[in-house]
């Protein structure tokens, strides 16, 4: 069944209904109305000067979005919404308001819990962009076709799946979920609300991405049958601090939003996020979320997963951070057969190659991935924004009637081919979330300390009670699924 938000808005009525309607009840906020206005630049004066700063404002209502002379109109452009505006939430949108100055999108709200990091996206982003504290608001906007969502992990499911459920295109940030149920989710709304989205395995879309995806489809190196993923230890906190009041620019309730309620610590955030296993997961689950899309991408996996899944390691002693310091995990896939690892090690990996003058330095190369074919080995480093492949791989030509392979013409322009086309993105959510899977297996094996079995076609782990019931957690209304 379908419901009528005011405004003649028509959204599903399971999920962001449900939502929406807890939200009003729970703080007593009337949603969006066009009669409430408060400016940007009113925003900007007031912003920070009492103790929570903007909270006693829940949503500014959008100013009109004018095309500049000689240029289509907001109604003409894609109009976005940036969700999640500090760190890649931040790079994401000077990248859109480049667009924007290009005409080809209009960039019409930000959203963040944090005051500090709310103030300087404001600026970024222009006076016709409106500021917001809850996302929620964005999404009964009518007049917004997309998102970018980059916050914490632990949001990306929620509110991933409550943009496809009112019709938002979405960009969200990787590792796609936290969960197995998450991802289960986001599949779904994805599906039933025929949005194109996109996470943000960027690795996939390089162009050394490319020469090292060609060069495994034409077999240099024979039949691929193993690929080790070598990177850094997670850090330990070795510093604990004591609970605290958060700091007044940040609202402490949104930003834990799903998760339980807890106090306060300066160890939680904002970056130091990703060494706690409920809401970052570690190394695995951050950059492993990039080496190995490239992984399943480049061996033709996407739609696959492990039988098997072993995993050891070792945890902090102290300290809020809970991931995993060093870790190592072993995947085992059949028909076809190979098998993928994770090293998590301090001297895991070899050193980068020398590049020659005029070459663009390696800018990622503490981690990446060595793949074992019948006949050769293939190594790159990275796998993120910074993808690159050693030399004789690089410097192949391909032979008369070698094979192609989709080369992405970059990582948002991808996205805007399936807004525009319906074609799957190259780091579609089904993938995404496979890859997002693999994560969170190694994460589940490292906790219990044994092997666990996965079932591919059912999504499940089988003959493992305890296993299974950490494939989902359950979410602090209203911020759940």
């Amino acid at each position: 069944m379908r419901t009528v938000l005011p405004g003649g808005w028509i959204v599903p009525r399971v999920g962001i209904r449900g939502f929406l309607n807890v939200a009003r009840i729970e703080t007593g906020e009337k949603m969006a109305n066009p009669n409430d206005r408060m400016r940007r630049r009113t925003f900007l004066k007031t912003a920070g000067v009492a103790a929570g700063g903007a909270i006693g404002f829940p949503h500014i209502i959008r100013s009109a979005a004018l095309g500049a002379t000689g240029r289509p109109g907001a109604n003409d452009r894609l109009v976005t919404a940036h969700i999640g505006v500090g760190g890649m939430g931040g790079g994401h949108l000077r990248d859109m308001v480049g667009r924007m100055g290009r005409g080809e999108v209009s960039v019409a709200a930000v959203c963040d819990a944090d005051e500090n990091q709310l103030t300087k996206a404001s600026k970024i982003a222009g006076p016709q962009a409106d500021v917001y504290r809850d996302y929620r608001y964005i999404l009964e906007r009518k007049d917004i076709d997309a998102v970018v969502i980059a916050t914490p992990d632990h949001w990306h499911a929620v509110q991933m799946v409550h943009a496809a459920e009112c019709g938002k295109h979405v960009y969200v940030e990787k590792p796609a979920c936290c969960t197995i149920e998450e991802g289960k989710a986001m599949v779904k709304a994805a599906k039933e609300n025929r949005v194109a989205v996109q996470v943000g395995s960027q690795g996939r879309s390089e162009h050394e991405a490319y020469l090292a995806h060609r060069y495994l489809a034409n077999e240099v190196i024979g039949k691929v049958n193993r690929v080790d993923c070598f990177h850094y230890p997670s850090p330990a906190d070795n510093n604990p601090a004591p609970d605290c009041d958060p700091p007044p620019e940040l609202d402490w309730d949104l930003w834990l939003g799903p998760l339980p309620w807890r106090p306060y610590n300066p160890r939680y955030c904002h970056g130091t996020f990703r060494w706690i296993l409920e809401s970052g997961g570690g190394q695995i689950r951050d950059r492993g979320a990039h080496v190995m899309s490239c992984a399943m991408w480049w061996m033709g996996a996407d739609g696959t997963g492990p039988v098997t899944i072993e995993a050891s390691g070792s945890a902090p002693t102290k300290g809020l951070w809970d991931s995993a310091v060093e870790m190592d995990v072993v995947y085992t896939f059949k028909n076809p057969d190979w098998v993928l690892t994770w090293s998590q090690h301090p001297d895991a990996g070899p050193p980068p190659e020398t590049r020659r003058e005029g070459e663009p330095e390696i800018s990622r190369p503490g981690y990446g991935a060595i793949y074992h074919g019948t006949s050769g080995t293939m190594l790159h480093w990275g796998g993120d924004g910074g993808t690159w492949l050693e030399r004789k791989a690089r410097e192949w030509v391909p032979p008369a009637g070698a094979k192609d392979v989709y080369k992405s013409p970059g990582h948002m322009e991808d996205w805007f081919m399936g807004i525009k086309t319906g074609k799957k993105t190259i780091m579609n959510i089904e993938a995404a979330v496979g890859v997002s899977n693999l994560c969170v297996l190694g994460n589940i094996s490292f906790i219990l300390g044994r092997p666990i079995h996965w079932d591919q076609a059912r999504q499940e782990i089988v003959g493992d009670e305890q296993a299974r019931r950490m494939m989902s957690r359950p979410q602090r209304a209203p911020y759940h699924l």
